[in-house]
Parts: structure tokens; sequence; C-alpha cells
């Protein structure tokens, strides 16, 4: 399943910077060095991104150390108020605390699995480093590729490999462009939310806003969401909850007003045939079959449209848009 994983999304990402490597090549660069520029500089996009969330994470991980404390005092006092107990939060952390053996045994634990830590970290590099080389092997010899493929089937079923190819990239493109443009915007309002409330590291946590809401369906906003809300509450509560309001009121503008635009000319789907192909690809191919699953849905709709035969439709109520209800007319009135 590893390698088909790795397939998978290398097909996928050389279809959406396939584009760009054509027009690099349209201006005269060679293939082979517009894909290998094509796809660093997606890697350095991706490095820059991730090297930029790992201060926001220390940063974070020790405030929610020291701030564990003050809230314990607070919890319990509510507690204390609430119910007519005794609850001291000092003795529960000097409990923890003392509780070594405990941390010990954890500590332990880690060091008897540092060889097997290290083993996936050294299979996960291999994976990556796997996937930037298909990746760019896919754009480099997109067209030898393609004749290959083509060689072995008759010209009518060529034709019908090459059409579906071309929807694919333009599919795959137009989703990498929709979604990076509400990331965009996604990622601008946060930034700028953040940047008012004093909330501090605003620009990474607008960078996650952008990338996890967008190109992790359906729950992507929910999980992009808490991280920037939890922040803000280590910096201030009320601000967390401005933050809150503020994401919703965007999250609605963003469904309503900004996706709708620009998505018509990219990416037609209806939202049911969306959520039914991310649940379907979660449940085929987990965290790679939930992010490839609408532009694998694109192409399977866009094929259908071109290739099956469409009818016209007889006259009946059930298909009306639009139904005005019947009048319903009792007796009194039949007889007058």
């Amino acid at each position: 399943s590893a390698i088909v994983s790795i397939l998978v999304i290398s097909l996928f990402l050389s279809f959406a910077l396939e584009p760009f490597a054509n027009f690099l090549v349209s201006k005269g660069w060679k293939r082979p060095l517009a894909s290998i520029f094509i796809v660093l500089s997606f890697v350095f996009v991706a490095v820059a991104l991730f090297l930029g969330m790992v201060p926001l994470v220390i940063q974070q991980i020790d405030e929610l150390a020291r701030q564990t404390p003050t809230w314990a005092d607070s919890v319990a006092s509510l507690i204390n108020s609430w119910f007519g107990v005794s609850v001291e939060p000092a003795k529960i952390i000097n409990q923890l605390s003392g509780s070594s053996s405990l941390l010990t045994d954890y500590g332990v634990n880690i060091a008897n699995n540092v060889l097997d830590i290290s083993r996936q970290i050294f299979f996960a590099a291999i994976q990556i480093f796997s996937i930037i080389m298909l990746t760019y092997y896919f754009v480099a010899d997109a067209p030898k590729l393609r004749r290959i493929v083509c060689s072995f089937l008759p010209p009518t079923q060529q034709k019908f490999v090459l059409d579906t190819w071309e929807l694919a990239i333009t599919k795959t493109g137009n989703f990498m462009y929709s979604r990076g443009l509400l990331g965009l915007f996604s990622a601008i309002f946060t930034f700028a939310v953040l940047a008012i409330l004093g909330v501090p590291f605003a620009l990474p946590l607008a960078i996650w806003m952008g990338v996890v809401s967008q190109f992790l369906p359906v729950i992507g906003t929910f999980i992009a969401a808490a991280l920037p809300i939890a922040v803000a509450f280590i910096h201030s509560p009320r601000d967390a909850l401005i933050v809150l309001i503020l994401l919703v009121v965007y999250q609605q503008i963003e469904n309503y007003i900004l996706g709708p635009k620009i998505t018509a000319h990219t990416m037609e789907m209806h939202p049911a045939v969306a959520l039914i192909a991310v649940l379907a690809g979660v449940t085929l191919g987990g965290v790679v079959g939930a992010l490839v699953a609408l532009p694998v849905a694109a192409i399977l709709q866009e094929s259908t449209r071109a290739y099956l035969t469409r009818h016209e439709l007889i006259e009946s109520e059930l298909l009306k848009h639009n139904k005005k209800p019947k009048k319903h007319i009792d007796a009194k009135q039949k007889k007058s």
C-alpha cells in the first residue's frame, strides 16, 4: 500500500505541476531543467511552511507548561464554588511531579523505542525522496510516458486515454489553483485578525490556516481553526472568543461568496458529490485518498459528461426545479 500511495501522490503532483513546466518550456527552457526547477520550487515552499511552524510548536508547548498552574487554580476555584467541594490544585500538581517512577518508565520506553523511531524517520525520508524523484520523472518525461502508454493501444483508445490524461491535468491544476487562491484569502484574513489582537506567531498561524483549511477536505477547516484559537486562548480567553467568531463569519463568506465564484470556472461540483468523494477517498486510501479525492471525482465527473449520452427529459412534476404548490379546491367552491 505504501508503494501505491507513493505512486498516487507523485502522479497527482505531476498533474498539478506539469502546466507550470509546460509554460517554462514554451518560453525556451529545456524540459528537464524546467521540471527540476518547478519540483524544487514546490519542495522549497513545502519545507519553508513546515519550518515556519516549528518555532510556533516549541513556544506554545513552553507557554502551555507555564500557564498550567494558573489554569488549574482557575478551574479549581470554579469547581469549588459550583459543587461545594474542596479541590487543591497544588497537591495534585505535587503528586504528579512526585510520580518520578512514571516519568522514568516513560523515559525508558522512549529510549527503548529510539531505534524504532529512527527507523520510521528513515523510511519516511525515503518515501518523501521517492515522491520527489517520481514527480520529477513524471513531469520531465510526461510526453515520453504518454507515447509509451499509447503505443500499446489502438488509435480510438489512444484518443480516449489522451483526452482523459489532459482532463486530469486540467482538473488537478484547477483544483490547486482554486484551493491556493482560497487559502491565500483565508491566510490574509487570519493574519489580519491575529495581528490586530496581538496574538503571537500571527504569520505561521495564518499560513497554517490557509494550507490546512483548503487542502484537507471537509474536516480541514475545523483542524486548521483549532490551532489559532488555542494560541489565542493562551494569550487571552477573550481574544480566543473573538478569533472563533470572526473565523466562523469568514467561513460563511467563503462558503457562500468567495468559494462559488472562484470554483465556478475551475471545479464545478455539487457539495454532496464532494462530500461523498472525500468519504470514499478516506475509506479507500486514508489521508492520501482524502487529498486526491476531489480532483479524481472532478475527472470522473467530466469524463462521464464527455462520453455518456444524455437524453431529452420527459415532462414530469418530479423533474421541475421550482414546483408550484397545487391549489386545493374544496367541495363548497366547486358547487359555487
